[in-house]
């Protein structure tokens, strides 16, 4: 599905951001794979190498860094002259009720969620301008549509995503530049499972589907939306939620 076709994907390690490298891997996409920690990537990065006989340069950088998310964007340009793809999954999430809000806590998750990812679309858009086409596929939640309690700064921020979203699909079309969004439910993720059994047997009883869903499910929306066969769809926001109601 991603022949020649040259990706960013942040926020790597883990989760659904490790699952979208995988998927892209095995669609033979040209990779660029984000994350902070440095040498988080490597190990799996050889082994999907060796798998898969694709090209995927780990990058490591905090998304806060502007000048070394730019960095990334040049490396790219110098040696590939193109990017096709970007995925916006790097995110934080710091639950607190709105009487324990504090200013920290709002900055360090917009400065992530939010402002780091409209200054990673526009040193993407620079790129895929110069070939009129590109799809740029950002990472929202459930929560960002629909709310949950105890989550009023995490629901804003993905909620901004899906607003960002819809304003950069009108902006870019026509530059053939597709801009759509994910918003996944509850993921059996690591983050979904530090909140405890309890809670996520509570959460699994309002999913249409009646379990939890996987990464490797959201990241087939992903390869969907980075491919041609998406080619006529921009500005959406596809759930991948099993049905769930919260």
């Amino acid at each position: 599905m991603l022949n020649n076709k040259v990706a960013l994907i942040t926020g790597c390690n883990r989760g659904i951001g490790r699952a979208v490298m995988e998927k892209f891997a095995e669609n033979n996409a040209t990779i660029y794979a984000a994350a902070r920690k440095k040498g988080s990537l490597d190990k799996i990065v050889n082994k999907l190498i060796s798998n898969h006989g694709v090209v995927i340069t780990p990058v490591y950088f905090d998304m806060v860094d502007t000048e070394k998310l730019k960095k990334t964007f040049f490396e790219i340009n110098n040696n590939h002259k193109r990017l096709d793809i970007l995925v916006n999954n790097a995110g934080v999430m710091k639950d607190a009720l709105i009487g324990m809000v504090t200013e920290k806590n709002m900055q360090d998750v917009f400065s992530v969620n939010v402002f780091a990812l409209i200054n990673s679309i526009q040193f993407a858009v620079k790129l895929m301008k110069r070939n009129k086409s590109g799809s740029i596929i950002n990472i929202s939640s459930i929560v960002g549509r629909e709310g949950n309690p105890g989550q009023i700064v995490y629901s804003a921020s993905k909620g901004a995503v899906i607003s960002m979203t819809r304003t950069a699909a009108k902006e870019l079309s026509s530059n053939n530049i597709r801009v759509n969004a994910i918003a996944p439910g509850m993921i059996d993720t690591d983050m979904l499972r530090s909140i405890g059994e309890l809670r996520i047997s509570d959460m699994i009883s309002k999913i249409g589907l009646g379990r939890l869903g996987t990464p490797d499910e959201v990241a087939s929306a992903a390869a969907f939306l980075a491919s041609d066969a998406s080619s006529y769809i921009t500005g959406q926001v596809i759930g991948v939620d099993g049905g769930a109601v919260i």
